[in-house]
């Protein structure tokens, strides 16, 4: 198993109805030095190389500098990064600056996007010293994180979180209601895709849950989200029976096709009977003897699975590890692959010890594009 890294993670709404989107929770700056003062400045830079992998809103680039980027590209709108078609291979360049961490992409002008037109001049200003109040937060927890501080304390600290979430929905929420264009009916419940599954909904069933869903959008438009979720409690109530009859859990059998494992008869029928007995304990919201068992049912399992290959895990890695390093890395990991617990957890710790230095070499520089030029055409945020 590979060695976890650590990553903290925070929701930061988008604040449209019923969403939200997942940013990384870190931060920083730029600074520069001048003769008058210290201030903070955008220091565009200009980057050129080949794409590797593409995201929503990034990619990660193999400079011509033998560097590897994330870029983001989160100033510009979903409409043109549709338009960039960025696709592995394609060679780009870039103009923008270098942040320090995730969360520096997502700034005021980023979460602006997203909202309303409609918001006025002063309720602008009103967010955005809430928005900046949450970076600061923000901040101050991934540091409590890194000092390795108390639940507690950080739990409070990311209540104080919300709680400043919660006043910038409180400003925004007017302006959604006064946007939000529901779907209808009858395009709702084709989202589920019964029809492609061959699923009828019973007369009944169908006349009851289109009146729930337009009690859900009066109640929505109202702002009265307690009375909401109750109404949307009651749709999946009646849409259960049909969402479980088109998504079936997997059965034992469709598990383990395609795993060419040499099991016993005898262990197979332990095997199922675990797996089933897991999955009754889920049906039955009994967590915590789900885990109980998926555990008991993987240990056994992975008696029989050929653990990889030295070369086949390091292949995971895009990093030239030099040969006397190598073999010390072989030597460690086949130890570690024999032991167990406290005393396999030390092999992995020197394994990865030696590695260190090859993953600071290789760390992805973080890079905010404010342009980007493909085949000779020039993109630049609509807002600029």
């Amino acid at each position: 198993m590979k060695k976890p890294f650590k990553k903290t993670w925070m929701i930061a709404s988008a604040f449209t109805l019923g969403m939200a989107v997942l940013t990384p929770l870190q931060a920083g700056a730029t600074t520069l030095e001048t003769k008058d003062s210290n201030i903070n400045v955008q220091i565009e830079q200009k980057i050129s190389g080949t794409i590797k992998e593409v995201f929503g809103d990034g990619i990660n680039l193999k400079g011509i500098d033998g560097k590897n980027y994330f870029i983001s590209f989160s100033k510009f709108s979903n409409e043109q990064i549709e338009k960039m078609n960025l696709v592995v291979g394609q060679e780009i360049s870039i103009e923008g600056k270098v942040v320090d961490d995730y969360s520096d992409f997502y700034t005021f002008e980023v979460y602006k996007k997203d909202l309303p037109k409609e918001v006025t001049k002063e309720d602008l200003g009103k967010l955005e010293k809430l928005f900046n109040e949450i970076k600061k937060l923000e901040k101050e927890a991934s540091d409590d994180v890194d000092k390795e501080v108390t639940e507690e304390e950080l739990e409070k600290k990311y209540e104080e979180i919300e709680k400043v979430y919660e006043e910038m929905y409180k400003i925004t929420k007017p302006y959604i209601l006064a946007n939000w264009q529901p779907e209808t009916f009858e395009q709702y419940l084709e989202g589920f895709g019964f029809s492609e599954g061959n699923i009828a909904i019973k007369d009944n069933d169908k006349k009851q849950l289109q009146a729930i869903y337009e009690e859900w959008v009066k109640l929505e438009k109202s702002g009265d989200e307690e009375k909401a979720n109750v109404k949307y409690e009651e749709l999946y109530t009646i849409l259960q029976p049909y969402l479980d009859e088109l998504y079936p859990p997997q059965t034992f059998e469709e598990y383990m096709e395609g795993m060419e494992l040499d099991i016993p008869a005898e262990t197979m029928a332990k095997l199922k009977t675990l797996y089933e007995d897991a999955q009754k304990a889920e049906n039955d919201e009994n967590m915590e003897l789900s885990e109980t068992v998926w555990n008991q049912f993987h240990d056994l399992l992975s008696q029989f699975i050929e653990p990889l290959t030295f070369e086949e895990y390091m292949s995971d890695y895009d990093c030239e590890v030099s040969k006397e390093d190598k073999e010390q890395l072989k030597k460690l990991y086949e130890e570690a692959m024999k032991l167990e617990n406290e005393k396999a957890e030390e092999k992995w710790e020197a394994f990865y010890n030696i590695l260190e230095p090859y993953f600071a070499l290789n760390k992805e520089i973080l890079f905010f594009a404010s342009k980007l030029t493909i085949n000779n055409q020039d993109y630049l945020p609509q807002s600029e």
